[in-house]
């Protein structure tokens, strides 16, 4: 099977579990890593998929559009 066909899957099930977006805390789930590594992340500016800000300040929210995680896993795992 295709990649795509994954990708596709990824999609579906991350859009049922979380919406269009994830928060902060929900990709922490998805890549079984920490919120402050995510924050890491973003301050360093790589190992994370694009991310969208909304707002400005320490109120402002940081949105990961699950079309952009699934694209960020496909290319950091391989399916054989």
């Amino acid at each position: 099977m295709s990649n795509r066909f994954y990708e596709e899957k990824l999609e579906n099930l991350l859009v049922s579990e979380y919406g269009l977006n994830l928060t902060k805390k929900d990709l922490s789930k998805v890549l079984k890593v920490s919120v402050s590594s995510i924050n890491t992340y973003i301050v360093k500016g790589e190992g994370i998929p694009e991310y969208v800000k909304v707002g400005t300040g320490k109120n402002g929210k940081v949105l990961f559009p699950v079309v952009n995680v699934v694209d960020y896993l496909s290319n950091t795992i391989k399916v054989a």
